[in-house]
């Protein structure tokens, strides 16, 4: 069965650590809405299906995955559902579930740094909320980015299989998403990025070795990967980087 992913096509977003982990598994999947639209693709589409009277339980944004008779939104519940199937949720309950927790607060940050540049409003474009968006943006490249990748690194040194994962000894989809937060954090926050990473060398370890792994690259080698830019939830406003 092949999976459908359902995302906004211009942006890595919230969808991209969806992607990450099926490009990582080599899962067969499609990505309905980059599909040109006499197939179903483009935002029009992604807008019927989101819309869809005949689904009992809708998601309230994208991304949703589309497995069979199975419709799951919201990215951590797609990876908590994904993950034994994928092989990338480690061995057993207690690593399912450590690695859902990790997820979650993965998801924690990527909110506070959306939040950075639409600190007021999503309805607001940026340049109507900019001075709150510096003050936003200072405490987030001064506090949360180091308090965040501070406990990873914490969670990294206290692995008992050692630092090269998050969970276990085994590549899980919590690895991946850490490697696309602190991507993202280097393309919107480079100088405080930079700054967090000196001081926590196990976490810039885990998602240099997370890029080069086969599949992996070649992903973001190719044209599947879509760049950042400027409509997505990491934004390179330099004036927001201090």
């Amino acid at each position: 069965m092949t999976y459908q992913l359902h995302y906004w096509p211009t942006i890595q977003g919230r969808g991209e650590f969806v992607r990450l982990a099926l490009e990582a598994a080599g899962a067969a999947y499609v990505d309905v809405a980059r599909e040109p639209p006499s197939k179903g693709g483009g935002e029009a589409g992604l807008g019927r299906r989101l819309a869809d009277p005949g689904n009992p339980r809708p998601s309230f944004a994208p991304p949703f995955l589309v497995d069979g008779d199975i419709v799951v939104g919201q990215t951590a519940a797609i990876l908590l559902y994904l993950g034994p199937r994928l092989g990338l949720a480690g061995v057993g309950d207690a690593d399912g579930i450590w690695a859902h927790q990790l997820q979650l607060t993965i998801a924690d940050a990527v909110a506070e740094a959306h939040d950075t540049h639409h600190p007021l409003s999503t309805g607001l474009y940026y340049e109507d909320q900019r001075e709150a968006a510096l003050k936003r943006a200072k405490a987030f490249r001064e506090e949360r980015i180091p308090k965040f990748l501070d406990w990873f690194e914490l969670i990294l040194q206290r692995n008992p299989a050692g630092d090269l994962h998050l969970v276990s000894d085994v590549l899980t989809y919590a690895d991946l998403s850490l490697f696309q937060l602190v991507a993202g954090l280097r393309y919107a926050f480079p100088k405080a990025t930079a700054r967090a990473l000196a001081r926590t060398p196990a976490v810039a370890k885990l998602a240099t070795k997370v890029s080069r792994r086969q599949r992996v690259q070649e992903y973001l080698q190719s044209p599947r990967r879509i760049p950042f830019n400027e409509d997505g939830i990491f934004r390179a406003y330099p004036e927001l980087d201090g």
